[in-house]
């Protein structure tokens, strides 16, 4: 069964542009190299400056623990958590269709 997240994330202010650089290289680096990874997308929340939502689509619980073990995941992780004004937080769902 598909399984989805979807990631929100409070970035500090004046480091968005840090945060949209190291998060747009992990994007292109999931989307050339992922198979079992259907959809990778960051978004800003409409009316805020700070808060974006990640989306994220995978074949089962398996690729998202591949996606969080790949070499590349885990370089883009101290670029982006000197950038948050907080923990992320995280809902897992079920893909129903």
């Amino acid at each position: 069964m598909a399984v989805a997240l979807i990631v929100t994330l409070r970035v500090q202010d004046g480091k968005q542009a840090e945060f949209e650089a190291a998060l747009s290289e992990l994007v292109g680096h999931v989307r050339a190299n992922e198979k079992n990874t259907h959809y990778y997308t960051f978004t800003r929340k409409k009316g805020s400056t700070t808060e974006y939502v990640m989306l994220e689509e995978y074949a089962s619980h398996d690729a998202i623990a591949a996606h969080e073990k790949t070499a590349y995941f885990l370089a883009a992780l101290p670029k982006l958590g000197p950038c948050l004004a907080g923990a992320p937080e995280r809902i897992d769902l079920e893909v129903i269709k």
